[in-house]
């Protein structure tokens, strides 16, 4: 019997390095946590497409939204960590939610971080047709009318909803959020006039910007975005300490063996170097990182420690 189950442990010894040296030998699955047509979504089919180049392998994208990312990560976190599913998550399915809701899954224990793929700075817009030419017409209109004003965003908890409130905080203003399913009727009642700002990452009101029926005040990142160098940051626009981007990464079941890890990383790192992928993403206002697991997992926890602060200070609630 001793023999037997030696013979068993030696054989699942040598079966998980050489599972790892042969990885991959099939396609891989990485579910987008949020549906198509969003910047998540042309994150990963531009950076995939050259990934899959890299490591030899097709990768298989699956549009699996839900709950903020929420349930496309948490189908992560309970797949075979053998790396063939893979997640490209988001902030608030990592770094957000859990200062929301129960969680089903932990971060950094139940999912390995692979690698930062991109951040996206939040872009505050106001209607074409506004009075506020600036942040400081909007911050000054703000004071004078409090509660006046308000926000739509994609829906309470989101980064567009925490840059708002973070906003609010710095500036000393009141302002009223109105929450949207999503950032396109978000868009669309602030394209109306119905409401009097919002914030969204770059690639949803770049269009509307550049044709003139938006108008961006300020941008949440500490550089400017080339694609609109006329849109000051929030700092430079007159609140300091204001930063807010969203960001995606991939992410792998918790206990996927270090040398797949190391092979998926090198190759999402590869193809983030490519120039067609710098430039393509680069022109949506999207910032490629392409960092190690190490270096992801403090990235995580450190931003679950900045929004935890905002939404404790702001009693943030979801239902």
């Amino acid at each position: 019997m001793r023999a037997c189950l030696a013979s068993l442990a030696l054989a699942a010894a040598l079966a998980a390095p050489a599972s790892a040296q042969t990885f991959p030998d099939h396609p891989i699955r990485l579910i987008v946590v949020f549906p198509a047509g969003g910047p998540s979504d042309i994150i990963a089919r531009v950076v995939t497409q050259a990934m899959s180049e890299k490591i030899g392998q097709p990768i298989i994208i699956e549009n699996r939204g839900g709950a903020g990312g929420v349930v496309g990560t948490e189908a992560v976190a309970k797949a075979a960590p053998d790396g063939y599913t893979l997640a490209l998550s988001s902030a608030g399915a990592l770094s957000i939610s859990p200062s929301l809701q129960k969680m089903p899954y932990r971060s950094t224990v139940d999912l390995k971080p692979v690698t930062l793929v991109a951040r996206v700075p939040e872009l505050l817009a106001v209607p074409g047709n506004s009075p506020n030419k600036t942040l400081a017409d909007l911050i000054a209109m703000a004071k004078a009318k409090p509660g006046a004003l308000n926000f739509s965003t994609s829906g309470p908890g989101g980064m567009p909803h925490l840059a708002s409130e973070m906003l609010a905080a710095a500036a000393g203003i009141k302002i009223v959020h109105v929450p949207f399913a999503g950032s396109a009727p978000a868009t669309t009642e602030l394209l109306a006039g119905r409401v009097d700002m919002s914030f969204a990452d770059i690639p949803i009101f770049l269009g509307n910007i550049r044709a003139g029926s938006l108008r961006g005040l300020a941008i949440g990142s500490a550089k400017r975005f080339e694609g609109l160098p006329d849109i000051p940051t929030i700092a430079e626009a007159g609140v300091p300490g204001v930063e807010a981007e969203n960001w995606y990464g991939i992410v792998a079941p918790g206990a996927t063996p270090a040398p797949v890890i190391e092979k998926l990383n090198a190759a999402a790192i590869a193809a983030m170097r490519e120039p067609k992928v710098i430039e393509t993403m680069k022109a949506q206002g999207v910032v490629l990182v392409g960092n190690t697991p190490d270096e992801f997992t403090a990235w995580i926890q450190s931003e679950e420690k900045k929004w935890g602060e905002v939404i404790r200070a702001a009693n943030i609630k979801i239902e």
